[in-house]
């Protein structure tokens, strides 16, 4: 329908009577944009602006960003440079500075990337002071009043306005950080410092964080636990974030010791951090304290009901109780929320065989079957399954399943070979016990 709207666009505005053709034109440039007919669209862009008005000043900034936008698509860098600068000189906004900052690091501009990103933290906001949300006292008339407002429409778009500028800033010292400086290391610091002395200067712990992050990623193990380790003496968000990392780093590399040191310090800077009361649960669950790691499993739960890992954790933590009903309630509300992850259907299938029901176990093997076909271990139960219940061609089928696609699992081979036996095929199980002795 895209030629018939651009057919009647064209009637209306070769009418000298219609005064407002330069809007008609936006929506032209717009549709050549969308059929990728960029040299069109930055025409009509282009006339849409010589024929708005400059008291329309919001309307001429958003062309100008679809001008800027429609360069970079043709790759046209400098030209949508001119465009971005254009508005963050005018009316600086996030989505233009994020905007300039990807075209510099396109030509690789380093010092203009360190200018468009302090463009980008000084783009002003647009939202109130967060004060306002705060009771000054204990009039019950302004104490509803507040609590109305907290989480009205308004306060929610101001939460996601600061949640996109946070966005693009973090993403941004991302990306500039490994080339505005010799190393990554120092152009983060950098980013950083900029950060601390702007509107954001919260967001300068989360870009730490995320730069022990970045270490993590680039398997630098000692500079990740450095950075984070910076954060003992900061403020208790701050501190139980990175003390939560830092847990989880040392339970990776199996320092137990230090893992429940950091899990205690996560903890006790924030008690409704549910990664931390997880780290603090896991902590306890290496170290064989299953009732303890089970409470701490639970305490995350009740802070975050979306908490996977620690519902996880703790339907592992009661089957090592041996509470195998509890455990079971635990992945079975897992399923609910990751319908398709292996691990849950596998413990299901796990469970209901320790619980003595061959086939429900079977039933979930089946569907863990659905999910990973080349399961030879799933395949293999299958057919252990299906041998105890008497039914040996099922059996069979299952465990040359899992052959296929495993054929080093000695059990397997020597299930095979004695089938072979059973069936009089002698020629065929000294294939597989040979293949048996071999690997043995």
């Amino acid at each position: 329908m895209y030629a018939e709207a651009l057919n009647t666009y064209q009637v209306i505005v070769k009418n000298k009577m219609f005064s407002h053709a330069g809007r008609l034109k936006v929506n032209m440039a717009n549709i050549y944009l969308k059929q990728r007919n960029y040299s069109k669209a930055i025409k009509f862009y282009r006339m849409a602006l010589d024929q708005i008005p400059g008291a329309h000043k919001e309307m001429r900034i958003k062309i100008m960003q679809n001008i800027g936008v429609t360069f970079v698509k043709t790759g046209q860098y400098a030209d949508a440079i001119n465009s971005f600068e254009h508005i963050m000189s005018e009316s600086p906004n996030l989505k233009a500075g994020f905007n300039l900052i990807l075209c510099y690091f396109a030509l690789g501009d380093q010092d203009k990337m360190k200018k468009a990103f302090q463009k980008l933290i000084a783009a002003p906001l647009g939202i109130d002071d967060e004060d306002k949300y705060i009771s000054p006292g204990d009039d019950p008339h302004t104490n509803l009043l507040i609590e109305a407002i907290k989480n009205d429409s308004l306060h929610q778009m101001e939460r996601e306005r600061k949640a996109l500028a946070e966005k693009y800033i973090m993403t941004a010292a991302k990306l500039i950080a490994p080339v505005i400086e010799t190393s990554f290391d120092i152009g983060y610091d950098w980013c950083v410092e900029a950060v601390k002395t702007s509107q954001y200067v919260e967001l300068a712990n989360d870009l730490e964080i995320n730069k022990a992050i970045t270490f993590l990623k680039q398997k630098n193990f000692t500079q990740a636990v450095e950075t984070l380790k910076m954060f003992e003496k900061k403020d208790s968000r701050v501190k139980s974030a990175a003390a939560t990392n830092l847990s989880f780093l040392y339970l990776l590399e199996k320092d137990y010791t230090q893992a429940d040191v950091y899990a205690d310090l996560a903890v006790t800077s924030d008690r409704y951090n549910p990664s931390a009361l997880t780290n603090k649960g896991n902590s306890l669950f290496l170290n064989g304290d299953y009732e303890r790691a089970a409470e701490y499993y639970k305490e995350a739960l009740r802070n975050d009901s979306s908490c996977t890992e620690s519902l996880y954790n703790l339907g592992l933590t009661y089957k090592k109780l041996n509470r195998l009903e509890n455990a079971l309630d635990c992945f079975h509300k897992l399923h609910a929320i990751l319908r398709n992850s292996a691990q849950v259907v596998s413990q299901i299938a796990d469970l209901y065989e320790m619980l003595d029901d061959p086939n429900q176990a079977i039933e979930w093997l089946l569907q863990l079957r659905n999910i990973v076909p080349t399961d030879s271990h799933a395949l293999a139960k299958l057919g252990e399954l299906y041998d105890t219940q008497g039914d040996k061609s099922e059996a069979f089928h299952y465990y040359c399943e899992s052959y296929r696609y495993f054929p080093s699992n000695i059990e397997v081979i020597e299930w095979l070979g004695a089938y072979y036996i059973d069936k009089k095929f002698c020629e065929k199980a000294v294939k597989y016990f040979e293949r048996a002795a071999l690997i043995q």
